[in-house]
């Protein structure tokens, strides 16, 4: 009976990465949306033809295609980018991006965006970026808009290059939330900027490093704000991307490439980093109720979904962190899973490769991460690592691979774990084993480079 709810939490782990807000009978079942806009940031589109820019019209097609699906609202009213739109904020970047974007727009679909500080401000000024922009796609660089009796609120960086943010616009960013509230106070309102509010959202940490504190006293007094950013790249679908105090905060992952904070590594870009792009889809009720589902661009594929209560009223807070984490679980081996051992021969070096099988969700939300202890017959650790799954893209996987390098032959016991994105951590899988490596004095000297590489490797991803 265990193996088959393990099982039957895989399959549901592929569609869904976070328990439901509403109860299904109330909430999923009647929900009719008024509005639905994609929530997306980070295109990154350059001069010469790259993939960031073909995502563009496939990220739409599948927002479209979701669309229609619904017989009860079948409208994409608006699609909304949280800054840079360019990797080098060239006019031909900025060109193409609107050539790319405005031809795949349907009618009754929308452009609202905001241009950043960084990657929006290379080459040109700020305020040549914001008269650009605006004369491209026709909206100014910091809006205030309607959209089916929903506000939509969005910041650019500033058009002065010595600051990043204004005090002009912080008060008029205020007294649009003092409009938008005193219209209807029991609606969201819906504001957009590039960067993170920090120590908000996955990625918005002090020690992440891509979170501001421009809007942060500001926002604290407005519980009818849903704040989407970017910048980070961090993926949408670790359910630390939804976060709630004060006020809701969004994160929107990237069309360009996933990063993530690993331990002391901050700012980890894996391998298949830029094989990448996620988007939202959001829809709001009649009620102020919000749906959102996230999705792999490459792969057309839903990645997670959320129903959050109408995040006006103060007592819907359904995503704290302190709520996340107390429904929290953590993931689970099936009964009988193994860890398995292949040796590898190299003239250059020795090494031993550890498979092991992936875990089940427990709780709705991904497994994050797989963590590896290799100890000595002495019981002396030779060697921690971790890897990263690819919970972040809609790829399912059935093993974890670990590289054990240059170790000195002998007996290891070796433990792998499961964790997801609260630490939570599956019971170990263990292997026995012996592993062919270097003997003697290159056994010896094979530990030493091996501890002053773990040395090594830890400053440089702490102040990476």
């Amino acid at each position: 009976m265990k193996k088959f709810t393990a099982l039957l939490l895989a399959l549901i782990t592929l569609f869904f990465c976070a328990v439901p807000a509403f109860a299904a009978t109330d909430g999923e079942q009647n929900f009719v949306p008024v509005i639905r806009f994609v929530a997306a940031s980070d295109t990154h589109v350059k001069e010469d033809n790259d993939r960031t820019a073909d995502r563009i019209p496939v990220m739409l097609q599948t927002a479209y295609a979701a669309a229609e699906e619904d017989d009860a609202y079948s409208k994409l009213d608006a699609v909304l980018i949280a800054g840079d739109l360019t990797d080098r904020g060239t006019k031909p970047a900025f060109d193409k991006f609107w050539r790319v974007l405005d031809g795949s727009l349907k009618d009754g679909t929308r452009f609202i965006g905001v241009v950043a500080k960084n990657h929006d401000g290379y080459e040109m000024s700020r305020r040549d970026v914001h008269e650009y922009y605006s004369s491209l796609t026709g909206n100014d660089a910091d809006f205030h808009i309607v959209i089916n009796g929903y506000h939509f609120i969005g910041l650019s960086a500033s058009d002065n290059d010595a600051t990043h943010y204004d005090s002009k616009q912080l008060g008029w960013l205020k007294e649009q939330f003092d409009k938008a509230t005193a219209e209807n106070p029991d609606k969201p309102v819906f504001v957009t900027h590039h960067e993170h509010v920090r120590n908000t959202v996955y990625g918005s940490s002090t020690f992440d490093g891509w979170g501001v504190t421009y809007f942060t006293n500001i926002l604290n007094q407005y519980p009818q704000v849903v704040d989407f950013s970017g910048h980070s790249h961090y993926p949408l679908n670790d359910p630390r991307s939804i976060w709630q105090g004060n006020f809701t905060a969004i994160g929107t992952g990237a069309i360009y490439y996933s990063e993530f904070t690993i331990d002391e590594f901050r700012a980890y870009d894996p391998p298949d980093c830029q094989d990448t792009g996620t988007f939202w889809i959001v829809e709001v009720d009649a009620s102020g109720n919000m749906h959102l589902r996230g999705y792999d661009v490459d792969e057309g594929k839903q990645l997670c979904e959320y129903y959050i209560n109408n995040p006006s009223d103060k007592a819907n807070r359904d995503f704290t962190p302190a709520k996340q984490k107390e429904k929290s679980s953590a993931p689970e081996f099936e009964d009988g899973a193994a860890l398995r051992k292949e040796q590898i021969t190299d003239p250059t070096f020795d090494t031993a490769v550890v498979f092991a099988p992936v875990a089940a969700s427990t709780d709705g939300n991904p497994v994050v991460l797989y963590r590896i202890k290799v100890k000595n017959s002495l019981g002396l650790t030779l060697m921690k690592d971790w890897v990263l799954p690819p919970y972040y893209r809609a790829i399912p996987q059935e093993e974890v691979e670990f590289s054990l390098e240059n170790l000195p032959a002998g007996e290891y016991t070796i433990t792998v774990t499961a964790e997801n994105a609260y630490g939570m951590q599956s019971e170990p899988l263990t292997l026995k084993t012996e592993i062919e490596g270097k003997t003697g004095f290159a056994a010896l000297a094979s530990m030493f480079r091996m501890f002053f590489e773990r040395i090594k490797t830890f400053f440089e991803r702490l102040f990476s």
